[in-house]
């Protein structure tokens, strides 16, 4: 995994805008409904071109596919597991039912045309991994369009659920408990871990459960309940990660992809130490939305280990405002000067922004610009963390 060693280095957290004729395809497979696989096909390819071709002429360089081929971070499982099946109503965020009125104004955006992560998938049976060809397909073309492009990222990288954020939100219904399940699920998962890191890509594993499941699944129970399904989750991924090593996996944390009050969300004080027990070599973390801007401290109070690189949430992926660069490096900077080191702090973003096929609250325009603020930023950071560009 590469460091900020000469400059400090971009990247995203994973998913990116979705061509119309991709996110209607998706959309109906994500119900179950027939798709016309050559049509579905073509659409992955023509969106996936676009979206690398735009990271790499934002100045992204740390890249993926963009997650084109996924009808969502985590619910494209059903397609490649056993046991999934039927549909389920998991719980709703606090922070989102808490205010009638805000109900009232976001409720066109829950109902409208998407893939739901509210209604998901539920196992009702042996949750096995079944079929690589989905992975082998969507590494391989990406490869391929990858190295047609004229430019170059300095990695690449491909993402993966946690096995916590699948199994609290695609429930259960057939293993005894939660640790059952969670177990099931994180072996299942270790086959495309396995497979990712051979291809030769940086592993991402996108866990909001370690945070947002707070005022999600965990709303109305202690924290020492949801720190201990940190710990288990945590042990899960360690279990699944075991043939991998630590320096070719990044995890991604967050409290939810959604613009919404977020008053409920667990403090990063009372997580963090929790998170450093994962045996990877970056995390990344949301810190520059208006609820956890302010989170770099942590790090005074819990140091980053050594071994540790930390990818900085610097672009807010729920509003269309447009980061300053002069924003963005004061972001980076803030802090590098808690960690320490500028080499093992990279520029990213909070989260995706289009987690789910049809859920992104910023227009794909917009993407790109923050895309370009990002490097924008980063380069002044750069010049002032390090004394040159």
């Amino acid at each position: 995994m590469h460091r900020s060693d000469a400059r400090i280095l971009t990247t995203h957290a994973g998913s990116l805008p979705r061509s119309r004729a991709l996110l209607e395809l998706l959309v109906r497979k994500s119900r179950r409904e027939p798709v016309d696989p050559a049509a579905l096909s073509a659409a992955v390819e023509e969106s996936t071109r676009h979206v690398v071709a735009r990271q790499l002429e934002a100045g992204i360089d740390i890249g993926n596919n963009g997650e084109q081929p996924r009808e969502s971070f985590f619910t494209y499982v059903q397609h490649c597991m056993s046991g999934f099946a039927g549909t389920a109503q998991r719980p709703i965020m606090r922070d989102i039912i808490h205010y009638q009125s805000f109900l009232e104004i976001k409720l066109p955006d829950f109902t409208r045309t998407m893939v739901s992560l509210a209604q998901t998938p539920k196992a009702v049976g042996e949750v096995r991994y079944v079929d690589r060809s989905m992975i082998e397909k969507e590494c391989a073309d990406y490869v391929r369009i990858r190295e047609a492009q004229p430019a170059r990222f300095v990695e690449s990288f491909m993402t993966a659920p946690s096995p916590g954020i699948v199994a609290l939100a695609m429930l259960n219904e057939f293993y005894p408990g939660t640790h059952d399940y969670l177990a099931a699920v994180a072996e299942a998962l270790r086959t495309e871990y396995e497979y990712i890191v051979a291809q030769g890509f940086v592993l991402q594993i996108d866990a909001p459960d370690l945070a947002m499941e707070r005022h999600t699944a965990y709303a109305d129970r202690p924290l020492s309940d949801f720190v201990a399904f940190v710990d288990q989750t945590i042990a899960a991924i360690n279990r699944a990660l075991t043939n991998i090593p630590r320096d070719r996996v990044r995890l991604h944390v967050c409290w939810g992809n959604y613009e919404a009050p977020h008053q409920f969300d667990v403090p990063l004080d009372d997580i963090l130490p929790h998170l450093y027990a994962a045996n990877v070599g970056a995390l990344m973390l949301s810190m520059a939305n208006p609820r956890h801007e302010h989170e770099y401290r942590s790090f005074a109070r819990h140091p980053l280990p050594q071994e540790l690189l930390l990818i900085v949430g610097a672009i807010d992926t729920t509003t269309n405002y447009v980061e300053h660069p002069e924003v963005v490096a004061d972001r980076v900077e803030r802090v590098v000067n808690v960690v320490g080191d500028p080499h093992r702090v990279l520029a990213g973003t909070d989260c995706g922004f289009a987690t789910s096929a049809g859920l992104g609250e910023v227009a794909e325009e917009v993407v790109w610009e923050k895309l370009r603020a990002l490097r924008a930023g980063a380069d002044v950071a750069t010049r002032r963390l390090f004394g040159r560009l």
